[in-house]
């Protein structure tokens, strides 16, 4: 399944995207697409219905964050090797974690700002774990019991911030509009293999970043495994697991950064695609 949020912001409806690309109104059956409406017993209705006795949603409107009401943005460093080595660092001996603020988090299609005093924004197209029940100390055998599915997600950076202004990454991760999700939360059943999955961003039409998810350092199923170990990961909680090479502080001869005016598209196969147009912070 597809589900979506439509709507301006803080009015988003529950929604799902039928076989023939029709948006279905959800919200006579789930409240939003968030906390437990992402159970595996509630997907499993939802999955069961008829979405042509669902209610039509007209075409044009906004594409909202795919899930609502996010817990914990949960962010994965350096998971693809030559992505850390662009970078100048190491491949990590375990998974680096840090977070996103949830404020962050905008639709897939909004206006990303460059912030103040911004001269290194970056862009890092990402697959995002979707948490569908409580995992706390889950083996990696039973860490998919606990995915409700899977999404697109733009791991906005601002690296000056982030290496250059002390203490750790949140700071140059978690600016307004720096975590556009979606367009959809596919669910597992709809997507053959999360560790095969090829991704890609452009900048202006030029093409950035081409990869894969099977050269994640570590995959899906260890990083829910892991991060369980040392949080409890709640329904609707959000793993971004990592970028591959060609972010625009790697590039060479000279590093190529964000500005107003640019318009940023990134996809991954099967869960859709993004389209972000670079606008100045708004106060």
């Amino acid at each position: 399944m597809k589900l979506l949020r439509i709507g301006q912001p803080g009015a988003e409806k529950p929604a799902l995207l039928d076989e023939d690309n029709v948006l279905r109104d959800l919200s006579g059956i789930i409240d939003d697409v968030a906390g437990k409406a992402l159970s595996p017993d509630t997907l499993s209705k939802i999955a069961a219905l008829d979405p042509a006795r669902l209610p039509a949603l007209p075409e044009g409107q906004r594409i909202g964050p795919c899930v609502g009401k996010v817990g914990k943005f949960i962010c994965v460093g350096l998971n693809f090797a030559d992505h850390a080595r662009e970078t100048g660092k190491e491949p990590p001996a375990e998974p680096i974690l840090f977070m996103k603020a949830t404020s962050a988090i905008v639709g897939p299609n909004d206006d990303v700002e460059i912030p103040k005093g911004s001269n290194k924004a970056d862009w890092e197209v990402e697959l995002g774990v979707v948490i569908g029940s409580r995992a706390k100390y889950v083996s990696e055998d039973r860490a998919m019991d606990h995915v409700a599915g899977f999404c697109l997600v733009n791991d906005v950076s601002e690296r000056s911030f982030q290496s250059e202004r002390g203490g750790q990454w949140t700071k140059g991760k978690s600016h307004d509009t720096f975590g556009p999700i979606g367009p959809w939360l596919v669910t597992t059943d709809a997507v053959s293999d999360p560790q095969n999955l090829s991704m890609w961003l452009d900048v202006d039409g030029v093409r950035r970043q081409t990869g894969n998810t099977k050269t994640m350092i570590f995959g899906v199923r260890h990083l829910v495994s892991y991060i369980s170990q040392f949080m409890t990961l709640e329904p609707g909680d959000i793993i971004a697991t990592g970028t591959p090479p060609g972010v625009g502080m790697g590039m060479k001869p000279e590093p190529v950064f964000l500005r107003p005016g640019q318009v940023i598209t990134l996809g991954i196969e099967q869960l859709g695609s993004q389209r972000q147009h670079t606008i100045e912070a708004r106060s």
